[in-house]
């Protein structure tokens, strides 16, 4: 199958313009799976909880009909970040196909300022089977939690999207441990760009990448440009869990000592 990473440079509360610059990026190549990053139409930075409200919209609004339309068009599936404005705040990623809404992810572990504004996914971790193999989401800092990507793996993900908004220098290294330790791809998707607003000022480290379950990184995007990669993967590769001829990842687990 053919993924597509989008690393893009939303401007702050641009929505129709953000939502436009990332539909002429992914009408610019050919692939089965678009991911976008983490909270892609509406900037990350925000002051308080009514401005992230005002922003938000419910999985069914103009991000979502956009997106789909493109979906539609391509005939291909789409995974982007939003505020979902729901019984909650949620940040929050969905996945679309050429019929419509597959399924919705809401980010479990909160970083930072983000508790301050979104109540933490009450959704669980999700794998969806799309015509071309499972894929499991999450969202930026639950990479940091190993349990996270190895709950995806257990529920028979093949690949994990995995949108992101990264300040921090650590994610695209230890993405390569999350795979190796689950034999599974992973597609981290960031952003570009600053965001200077009230007193905090957000540098995001761009380095998209694709990596393989055998820890192997396909391509790293630039730290500071916008940029689109496509890679041809197959996703069975994902299926082999032994890392030598007698150790299997998931069957050799102990969980009974894993406290």
């Amino acid at each position: 199958m053919k993924l597509a990473i989008i690393q893009t440079k939303p401007l702050f509360g641009e929505i129709k313009l953000n939502i436009s610059e990332a539909i002429n990026m992914m009408e610019s190549v050919s692939a089965d799976l678009f991911i976008l990053p983490e909270l892609f139409n509406t900037g990350y930075n925000f002051i308080d909880s009514s401005e992230a409200a005002s922003l938000a919209e419910a999985i069914d609004g103009v991000t979502y009909k956009n997106i789909h339309q493109l979906a539609f068009k391509k005939k291909c599936y789409i995974v982007y970040g939003f505020a979902e404005k729901s019984d909650k705040l949620y940040n929050s990623c969905a996945l679309v196909g050429p019929d419509g809404l597959i399924g919705v992810y809401r980010k479990i572990h909160l970083f930072n300022s983000e508790k301050l504004f979104f109540a933490p996914g009450n959704l669980g971790f999700p794998v969806f089977e799309l015509p071309f193999g499972k894929v499991g989401l999450m969202i930026c800092f639950d990479w940091i939690y190993p349990e996270a990507a190895r709950t995806l793996t257990l529920k028979g993900a093949q690949l994990i999207a995995h949108p992101s908004n990264l300040v921090l220098p650590y994610c695209p290294d230890a993405m390569i441990t999350r795979c190796l330790e689950n034999k599974i791809f992973t597609a981290t998707v960031d952003r570009v760009g600053e965001e200077n607003r009230g007193s905090v000022n957000l540098k995001f480290i761009g380095q998209s990448e694709i990596v393989s379950p055998k820890g192997e990184v396909l391509f790293r995007l630039s730290k500071d440009n916008p940029e689109v990669r496509v890679a041809d993967i197959d996703l069975k590769l994902a299926d082999n869990k032994y890392s030598t001829e007698r150790n299997h990842l998931l069957h050799d687990r102990q969980p009974e000592f894993y406290l």
